[in-house]
């Protein structure tokens, strides 16, 4: 059942004293990206990808985890499948146990099972899925929650099964703006809410439909409000270790407000997978403990 009565407190505008904590996150290397469909408004096969830059921003990306601290480990890509290297979209894990994915469009279906095998292979139990979801694309995990996104990729239904399968309470929120299609672009947890600080995060509300901005509201009165601009630069696909947070370059508003916040920003240029409607979270799926 969803379920919308898990409150998070309020962070405050200032935190000097915000702790990072080691984090596991898992990645595919770009050797098959490009665009070659058309899956969401960001999408354009008359765009090509500059392969060779994609690869070194995303060597960048998986550098910039590493000299931070945490652990990387890499999963291989498929051949034919170019959005593989969207690491996030591939399942939820919350500590032993994985939610698997069930992708909307048939260019990515392989996808699930890539990401389920490798889960499995290193010890997780994967719940397989029946209903359409994209992993965490749209499903965003708090220490108290998950935060859940609908309305273009991931069904309604699969909220209660994820809830089911990871015996976490869900918050449903629907996405109505097609150029943010994924709940990761609509939406980043900058506190998860697992040590002393409340849970955090930053959102742009037009996003959202009407109800769920109020919920979003009443969950987090605190949050930082995103602008459209820093929005539609992928600004909010970002990953955050509790104190430092991997954003895109672009963000720049977005990373002032971050500083204000007591956070430490770190801007990567992803601008080459942005094409495909991906950036730094998209590219990283984080194996919460």
């Amino acid at each position: 059942m969803t379920v919308l009565d898990t409150r998070a407190t309020a962070a405050p505008h200032h935190q000097a004293d915000r702790l990072s904590r080691t984090r596991h996150y898992l990645m595919c290397t770009p050797s098959h990206f490009e665009v070659t469909y058309a899956i969401n408004p960001w999408m354009d096969v008359e765009n090509p990808v500059d392969t060779a830059r994609a690869r070194l921003q995303w060597e960048v990306l998986r550098q910039t985890y590493l000299s931070l601290g945490h652990r990387v480990d890499l999963i291989d890509p498929l051949p034919g499948q170019p959005d593989m290297v969207f690491a996030a979209n591939g399942g939820l894990v919350i500590g032993r146990r994985a939610y698997g994915a069930k992708f909307r469009f048939a260019e990515r279906a392989a996808e699930g099972g890539a990401y389920a095998s490798w889960l499995t292979e290193h010890g997780y139990e994967v719940v397989e899925p029946s209903r359409t979801n994209e992993g965490e694309g749209d499903f965003l995990a708090l220490g108290s929650m998950i935060l859940a996104g609908t309305g273009f990729r991931t069904s309604l239904e699969a909220h209660i099964e994820a809830a089911d399968a990871l015996d976490r309470p869900v918050v449903s929120l629907e996405l109505v703006d097609p150029r943010f299609y994924h709940l990761d672009v609509a939406i980043a947890v900058l506190d998860d809410g697992h040590g002393s600080a409340p849970a955090d995060i930053a959102y742009y509300p037009g996003a959202f439909s009407r109800h769920s901005q109020r919920t979003l509201r009443d969950l987090f009165p605190d949050a930082i409000l995103c602008s459209e601009a820093d929005a539609l630069v992928l600004g909010l696909n970002a990953v955050s270790d509790g104190r430092h947070v991997v954003l895109p370059s672009a963000a720049t508003a977005l990373a002032t407000d971050l500083r204000q916040r007591g956070y430490t920003p770190v801007p990567v240029d992803l601008g080459e997978f942005v094409k495909s409607g991906g950036s730094v979270k998209c590219c990283t799926m984080e194996l919460h403990r």
